[in-house]
């Protein structure tokens, strides 16, 4: 009785952690690439409470004319350089050329950055993000981004499936030899035996 029920619960984690990992591949991976946005991990504390360190937000490109005041944005310190910041867009002015600069501050902080940003150094607004994913973000960063979280899912599918296939086998197993006794213990069924009278 103890062994269906400990394969039992092995089975319920072994799905538990594929679905876990199939979530943590379509937020950092599948959906990412898919809409061409970006995974980023919050490292400091200047937009808390809203996004706390540690959390991912998923940047989305946007074109610059569709950003508007109040929104949460990345924008690269220097264009062209891979140092990001995200904070929310205070203020937008138009420059006499006719350019876009862009006032951001973090929620936490008491003053405004220090720079206005271009147009040209937007990467894009916050479409989403997931408290604490950051962390797990940080650590498949890198080469590795696009193998490591789909061959734990694949890994994971493929232990659920062999989980699923002995459980199901092992359903049937008492099944057969309780037939296979009924038939070895049923009485076999006996001809009926003819009288013969005889005379004397």
């Amino acid at each position: 009785m103890t062994r269906p029920i400990l394969r039992a619960l092995v089975l319920g984690l072994s799905l538990g952690l594929l679905l876990v990992v199939a979530g943590l591949a379509a937020v950092l991976v599948v959906v990412p690439r898919a809409t061409g946005s970006t995974p980023l991990t919050v490292l400091t504390s200047s937009m808390t409470p809203t996004l706390p360190p540690g959390t991912l937000v998923v940047v989305r490109p946007t074109a610059p004319a569709d950003v508007r005041v109040g929104q949460i944005a990345t924008y690269q310190l220097q264009s062209g350089r891979p140092e990001v910041v995200t904070h929310r867009v205070k203020a937008i002015t138009t420059t006499s050329a006719g350019d876009r600069l862009f006032t951001f501050r973090g929620d936490a902080n008491a003053r405004a950055d220090q720079e206005a940003v271009r147009a040209v150094q937007l990467r894009g607004t916050v479409w989403y993000s997931v408290p604490g994913l950051g962390w797990v973000n940080q650590a498949v960063d890198g080469p590795g981004r696009s193998w490591v979280v789909p061959s734990a899912a694949g890994a994971l599918f493929a232990y659920a499936a062999v989980m699923i296939l002995l459980g199901v086998r092992e359903a049937v197993r008492p099944g057969r030899r309780d037939r296979g006794r009924r038939s070895a213990s049923a009485p076999g069924r006996s001809r009926p035996r003819r009288h013969r009278s005889t005379w004397s």
